[in-house]
């Protein structure tokens, strides 16, 4: 099958366009509550990662029917999704730092 058959299956408006915000009606109070969503929300997720993790690592030690391989890839995605968390604090972290050091 030549490429142009599998080219010509896919219109042009099917790729889709990011998303551009609106700026022009967001103010200061609904940016830091947006803001403020979705750091709770992202915590919350890391969160869920945790307690998954745990529930599978008790359900192992107690002789209960849960594969390793479960529990291990449970235990991984709950370290990297806390890793990432803290990678992403500490950058926040030192932007805020950076701000406080600029003279105004």
């Amino acid at each position: 099958m030549p490429i142009n058959a599998i080219t010509n299956n896919f219109a042009p408006n099917a790729i889709e366009q990011p998303i551009k915000p609106n700026l022009h009606n967001t103010t200061p109070y609904k940016a830091q509550e947006s803001f403020a969503t979705e750091l709770k929300q992202a915590i919350a997720e890391v969160n869920n990662q945790q307690i998954q993790s745990d529930n599978l690592t008790q359900k192992l030690i107690n002789g209960e029917n849960v594969e390793l391989h479960q529990v291990m890839i449970a235990s991984q995605k709950a370290g990297v999704t806390l890793s990432a968390t803290m990678e992403v604090r500490n950058k926040v972290i030192d932007a805020y730092q950076e701000i406080m050091r600029m003279s105004v």
